[in-house]
Formats: structure tokens, C-alpha cells, sequence
């Protein structure tokens, strides 16, 4: 069930979590065995994929070129993992238990034990031909990995820690402190006055790209308040209002990004010149043409990033 009319990229994992059965070894030994298991493979943060077949009402030149998840039954990817440490259980779809193995090495597994089982491409590149479904479940994935590969040890007392609950938990056994995984929250933003959106650009971005305003959410902030402190450090603006857009998960490498509208008092903006280096008003047309790619010079992110959702959502509000 949606619960939410908007729905970003790499949101909507369609799996029963089931986190009340992470901690049953037995029971997730037994998936794992399953030959109806499934398991989703991820080669140094590339997913195993395969083309998509096309919709049945596509024909021709009219068929859509995409890729979806190239599944491996669970026990082969158990085998390939050869420790826990390197499987997760992602969770049920319906009666059926689907895991994930985190391949590394320079040696592609495609053109090793995974040959014509299919190929090894760039989440990020693939991310808009994927099936919504397909997406999420993958974004969950990979950010499950990274955040493995980045808290082997123990944040307490420094030693290694191991793998439990279906490798959602790592446990210290010197110290027995428990780890578990973290989401970094990211307020991004469309600031607003007087029927226009301000957007800014990075120097180290693409010439003429420009997009929304982004941060970090800081201990002790409540999203609304990031969202203020943001608008005021980057581009000097005060925010009056503060109202929820839609949110997505983005795994590089494992943030939520909170998308926001921000109305503000003035527009006076100017950019710090640390993190921004120019900022730029965009009527309602102007926007629109932005995101289309028809302002002369000018672009906007990719359909694949929240800041073009909530560009194309302003854009098109009446």
C-alpha cells in the first residue's frame, strides 16, 4: 500500500522487512537453504542485473530499454558469500525469503561463477530504466553494505565486531556493545518568495547545472529548523515557513533526503562561497524550461534525484 501519492526513485521496497524473524538463526538458515530463496547480488556496489523484458502492450521501436534485478537462488549465494558476513536478509516477498551477498575483488563475477546468470552495472546509471520496486530493494542493499564495510569495528573499544540478526546488527564480543545501521537525515530545500524558487550550483558541478539546497540535519535540530539554518548559512535568507514535500532514500552512501519548501523573507539571497558558489531565482516557467532542458545553458539534476521532483513539483503546482 502507498502510503504517500509521491513516490521518489529508491523509495518503495516492496519486501516484508520482517525484522522479528533477524535474530531466529535457525529459521534464516533454513531460507537460506529454500530453493525457492532468492538473493541479490552486489559486485563492489554494482548490482547483478538482466534486461527487463517489454511491457506486453510495446512493440517495435516503441519497447522501453530497462533492466531489472537478476536474481540467484539463496544457497548459491550463501555459497559464494562463505561467511555471514558478507550475506543479508533483505526481507519476504510474500512466503518467499530474499537475501543479498556482497561481492568484492577486481575479478567480475560475471565472467566467473555468475557467468550468464547476468551482468554488473552502475546502481546510479541503471536507477531510472529499474522497476520502482526493484530500486528500493536495491538501494536497501547497498546501503546495508556500505555501512558494513564502515563499522567493522567497534566504536566503544575498537575491537572487530560480527555480524548477527541477518546482518542488520554488528556485536562487540569484547565489549558487547551492539551496532546498528545508520541513516544521515538531509534536509534539501526549495526556497520561495514572491512566485520565484532560488536554486544555487557547487563549483565542482557540471557548468550551468543548478539545483536545490541541501544539508545535513544536526543532533539536537528538528528537520524544520535544519532546513532554516541551511537556507541562512549558505545563501543568508530567513525561512518563515516550512512545509513537507516527499522524502528518499539515497544510498551513497545511506541518507535520507527530507524534501522540503521553504517560504522565505526576502530575496537578497547571496551565496557563502564555501558551499555555494552562485545562487539564482527561476520563475515558474523558468523552472519548468529548466527541468525539460530547454533554458539555454542552464539544467537541472536528473529525474533520479529528489531536487528535480521537487523543482518539477513547484513548477507544475497551480
Amino acid at each position: 500500500m502507498a502510503l504517500s501519492i509521491i513516490t521518489n526513485i529508491f523509495a518503495g521496497n516492496p519486501l516484508d522487512r520482517a525484522s522479528e524473524r533477524r535474530g531466529d538463526e535457525a529459521w534464516l538458515a533454513e531460507k537460506a537453504d529454500d530453493p525457492q530463496s532468492l538473493a541479490v547480488a552486489i559486485w563492489n556496489g554494482k548490482p547483478l542485473v538482466e534486461d527487463a523484458p517489454p511491457p506486453p502492450e510495446a512493440s517495435g521501436e516503441e519497447r522501453p530499454a530497462g533492466v531489472q534485478i537478476a536474481y540467484l537462488r539463496a544457497d548459491m549465494a550463501r555459497d559464494l558469500a562463505g561467511t555471514p558476513e558478507r550475506l543479508l536478509f533483505l526481507g519476504l516477498w510474500k512466503d518467499i525469503a530474499v537475501f543479498a551477498v556482497d561481492l568484492e575483488g577486481g575479478a567480475d563475477p560475471a565472467e566467473g561463477p555468475l557467468q550468464g546468470l547476468g551482468r554488473f552495472e552502475e546502481l546510479r546509471a541503471i536507477a531510472p530504466t529499474l522497476p520502482p520496486p526493484d530500486a528500493g530493494i536495491l538501494a536497501t542493499a547497498k546501503s546495508m553494505f556500505e555501512w558494513r564495510r564502515k563499522h567493522r569495528w567497534c566504536s566503544n573499544c575498537g575491537q572487530e565486531t560480527q555480524v548477527t540478526d541477518g546482518g542488520w546488527k554488528r556485536q562487540c564480543a569484547s565489549c558487547h556493545a551492539e551496532h546498528f545501521p545508520r541513516t544521515d537525515p538531509v534536509a534539501i530545500m526549495l526556497a520561495l518568495h514572491d512566485g520565484k524558487c532560488l536554486l544555487g550550483r557547487q563549483a565542482t558541478w557540471p557548468a550551468g547545472m543548478y539545483s536545490a539546497l541541501a544539508g545535513f540535519i544536526e543532533p539536537g535540530e528538528t528537520i524544520e529548523e535544519g532546513c532554516a539554518r541551511e537556507l541562512k548559512e549558505e545563501a543568508g535568507l530567513t525561512a518563515t515557513a516550512v512545509r513537507y514535500h516527499s522524502s528518499q532514500p539515497w544510498p551513497w552512501p545511506s541518507s535520507l533526503m527530507m524534501g522540503l519548501l521553504a517560504e522565505v523573507d526576502s530575496a537578497e539571497a547571496a551565496p557563502d562561497q564555501t558551499e555555494l558558489e552562485a545562487v539564482r531565482w527561476f520563475t515558474k516557467a523558468e523552472a519548468a524550461a529548466l527541468i525539460k532542458g530547454e533554458l539555454d545553458g542552464l539544467f537541472a539534476p536528473p529525474p533520479l534525484a529528489i531536487a528535480h521532483q521537487l523543482i518539477k513539483a513547484w513548477a507544475e503546482e497551480a
